[in-house]
């Protein structure tokens, strides 16, 4: 079968598709909502392709595809493909990042917001993360640098004012007195905000742009959103993390149609039981199967440690907070105590909450 036929034969379902070059080889992995209309749209002109894929797209001789029942599992076995094949195409994913944290430390009596891939306990600096993508660490320090003026370029505050102090970029910290208590004053708010105390910080930066957009000045407004959006993409990744390392017994279920629905069981990063289920089957088959993956795998508790594990758990964490399922909480105390009568009820609860969606 011809390339653009067997695209055309695709169907409009949930899926992950397999490119490969000459030689059978696997050059990419991809999901999609709908496969047809996803795989479709390598092969047709577009201006917003990149030379990535266009490079990709020249070398593709056929490809293979798997089809999902949902699109929450084409997102996870695309993941688990992209790990075991890494394909040369998913460099994104295919290249390991290691944490970055954003620390504020002392120098010369001043503290300054830097960024590093390591923690070091019992230094004197204050280190908060670990955040996911280092460039979203370097943007948000950019920005709070550029929206108060603390870009000082001499933070030993000696021989005089620094040269981004004579630009504007710079509130005069390197001179000293109420300039630098005033730097001080916004450093223990950037802290209070990221200790998540106090939001001031953002409430500043979003008044500063409401007010150069009534000034018309609309470079500067968009400035400070996107130092806005920066800075919340900051706090999202880490409350992926937070997710993650709270180990939690998770209970998932999503309708595909009107009757039959998948059930999933997740802890922390992982997906330990799966099964499509109709509505005669609620308790008869997956009672006795949930009860024994939940007191399997509920006590174990590890720490999330690698990029890999990360990219499943924001997988998850996008999936439940998408609105296309139904989740509750398993609290281990409810497997540590055996009441397998809450498990069961809030079991009922949730399949019931799945059957009124719409």
């Amino acid at each position: 079968m011809k390339l653009k036929e067997k695209v055309k034969s695709l169907p409009l379902t949930p899926g992950v598709y397999l490119m490969k070059d000459s030689h059978g080889h696997i050059i990419y992995v991809g999901k999609a909502k709908s496969l047809k209309k996803r795989v479709q749209s390598y092969f047709q002109h577009s201006k917003a392709h990149t030379q990535k894929i266009k490079k990709m797209v020249s070398n593709i001789i056929d490809f293979d595809y798997v089809l999902t029942d949902t699109e929450f599992e084409a997102f996870w076995l695309e993941c688990k493909l992209i790990k075991e094949l890494k394909p040369h195409f998913n460099k994104k994913m295919k290249n390991p990042h290691s944490y970055t944290y954003l620390v504020i430390n002392m120098e010369e009596g001043k503290r300054i917001l830097k960024m590093s891939n390591s923690l070091v306990e019992n230094d004197g600096n204050l280190y908060f993360g670990p955040f996911l993508n280092k460039y979203t660490v370097e943007r948000a320090i950019t920005g709070l640098r550029d929206a108060f003026k603390i870009n000082c370029s001499n933070p030993s505050m000696k021989h005089g004012p620094c040269l981004n102090y004579s630009l504007g970029l710079c509130i005069g910290t390197c001179l000293g007195g109420s300039a630098l208590e005033q730097y001080n004053q916004i450093l223990d708010k950037v802290i209070a905000f990221l200790n998540r105390t106090d939001t001031k910080i953002l409430e500043e930066i979003e008044q500063k742009m409401v007010t150069a957009s009534e000034q018309f000045q609309f470079e500067a407004a968009a400035k400070y959103r996107n130092i806005l959006e920066t800075i919340n993409a900051l706090l999202y990744k880490e409350r992926v993390i937070e997710f993650t390392e709270a180990n939690q017994n998770i209970i998932v279920v999503e309708a595909i149609t009107e009757s039959t629905f998948i059930l999933f069981l997740i802890k922390g990063s992982k997906l330990l039981y799966r099964e499509t289920l109709n509505n005669e089957q609620i308790f008869g088959t997956i009672k006795m199967n949930l009860l024994t993956y939940l007191t399997q795998n509920s006590l174990s508790t590890r720490i999330v440690v690698s990029k890999e594990e990360l990219d499943e758990a924001q997988i998850i964490y996008n999936y439940l907070k998408s609105g296309n399922c139904c989740y509750r909480i398993i609290p281990n105390e409810w497997l540590e105590e055996g009441n397998v009568l809450l498990i069961e009820n809030v079991l009922e609860e949730l399949l019931n909450e799945v059957w009124n969606i719409d």
